[in-house]
Formats: structure tokens, sequence, C-alpha cells
């Protein structure tokens, strides 16, 4: 039976963003990779992922100085992320570490600023500082990352909480936890899923993910490779977008073309044999 896939991922706010972004974890931390990577994140705008994640923790803001680098000329392009880490997540530092960020990525605003995972600082507290940063135009909307379900609840119930615009999670086919219970949730609340490491590190993050028969046969059947077919399995709902990482333009390019791959109902039933969805709650995964 063959299926069909949206391309792009709505907002509660109607903002439409594409199922594939870029995410640069690690990314500007060796100056050896810059012009690559650079020609990487580019490359990525220029085929249509203009979604593009970042974080002040990553490499300690170069991360950000890299995306801002490769944004020169091109900003109004790009749907640009960032996040802030918990224990700056309150009205003391928020404001700052935002202006920081702005200033690394060289731009005026973020289309949307996270909470990278949650930490000390109340969420009413948080809640209050990304709207007051929303007010200010230094943000257009906000959102969470690695925040489970009863977090998520609580988010809600606080004033403003419910203007969260998506929750940035660690999901890919070994790491099927959200499915349980977190995803239904976020789905009956309008609020799409961010996964990160949607090919778990290349394989690295579940032992034989990549080699797995199953995983291996769909790769030879449709003439893509492994790592294709985990990126197209995690995008094949409507309501959840992923931001793998990708060095090289060629990198690039391979996790573009994984957006025409469409898992027939079999080969997802294949898959889900393969790596089942748990039957229970499970705490949520993070990296």
């Amino acid at each position: 039976m063959s299926r069909s896939v949206s391309e792009t991922v709505r907002l509660k706010d109607g903002t439409v963003l594409p199922r594939l972004g870029q995410g640069t974890w690690q990314m500007g931390e060796q100056p050896s990779k810059r012009a690559e990577e650079l020609a990487a994140l580019r490359r990525g705008v220029e085929l249509g992922m203009n979604l593009i994640d970042t974080a002040e923790m990553y490499g300690d803001g170069r991360s950000e100085e890299l995306v801002g680098e490769a944004l020169r000329g091109i900003r109004d392009e790009v749907f640009l992320v960032s996040k802030v880490y918990p224990h700056n997540a309150g009205n003391g530092k928020l404001v700052s570490s935002c202006e920081a960020s702005l200033k690394r990525l060289g731009t005026d605003h973020l289309d949307l600023y996270l909470l990278h995972w949650r930490g000390s600082v109340p969420l009413q507290e948080t809640v209050e500082g990304m709207e007051a940063l929303v007010a200010s135009g230094k943000i257009l909307r906000w959102g969470v990352s690695n925040l489970d379900t009863a977090d998520m609840q609580e988010l809600l119930s606080i004033p403003g909480g419910d203007h969260c615009a998506v929750n940035q999670v660690l999901y890919h086919l070994g790491s099927r936890g959200i499915e349980h219970e977190l995803l239904p949730w976020l789905r009956g609340h309008q609020i799409p899923v961010m996964a990160y490491s949607p090919l778990a590190q290349a394989g690295a993050l579940r032992k034989g993910l990549a080699d797995n028969e199953a995983v291996q046969q769909i790769a030879r059947s449709h003439g893509v490779t492994p790592l294709q077919v985990l990126l197209a399995w995690s995008i094949r709902e409507a309501d959840v977008l992923a931001i793998p990482k990708a060095g090289s333009p060629a990198h690039v390019e391979e996790n573009a073309a994984a957006r025409s791959l469409v898992l027939s109902e079999d080969e997802l039933w294949q898959l889900e044999d393969a790596f089942p969805q748990p039957s229970w709650k499970v705490p949520l995964d993070m990296i």
C-alpha cells in the first residue's frame, strides 16, 4: 500500500516549516572543518532545509558563530532556532543569554527560542521571560526541549504556557519511547515534535540500527542508504520534523534526498517488528 507524506509541518500559529531542517551540534568546533561546514549549511538552505537549529551550549557559542557566518546575506530565508541553558532560563539571565546568542548569530531576532532542558528555574519564570522576549521582538516564538509529559502538563497550566510552539526531543527508530504517551499528548495540544539525532548519530546510539536486516533490505529495494531509511522513518508523520546534522554538502544532499523516500505500510510494519514501540511508559531519552 502506498502512502503520501507532507513535506511541511505547521505550527499552531500557522507558520509552515520544512519536515527536514539542519542540526548543528558539534559543528563550529574544529577550524579545519569550518569551510566545509559553512558550505553544508548554505547547501541545506538551497535545498529547502531552511530551518537551522543551534544552542548557546554547542561549542560554548562557536556553533552559533558558525551559523551566523553561514547566514550572512540569507538570514531572511532561514527559520532560526537556538536554545538557552536551563540555568540561564530565569528572568535575571534569560535576556542577556538571548542577546548574546543574537550577537553571535549576527541577527536581531530568533524565529524560535527553546528551553534546552528543564533545570531548577521554575517553569513559570521561564514562561514569563520568554513572553517578555516575544514582546520585545527579540524572539518571535518560544518552545521547549527534552520535556516529558508531566513537565508539559505543568507548562500548559501556567498562564502563557500554551504559547509553547514545539518540543524538541530525541527520537529515532531505536528510541521510540515518546510514542507511548508524550507524542499523543503533544498531538492533542497541536504541539509538533522536533526530532534531534534522528539518525541516532549514524546508528551509534543504538547498536545494530543501521545494520538491521529490515533496514538494509528496505534500503536495497529503494536504492538508498540505510541512514536515508532511518531519516525517512523519522519524518513519516505530519507533525514531526527532524534536524539531522551534516558536516559536508554531500551529506546534506543525502539527507535532503530522504524527503522523497516514502515508506510503504508493509515497510513500516517490517521496521515496527524489528524495533517495536514500547507498550509501557519509559523515561524520556536524552543525550
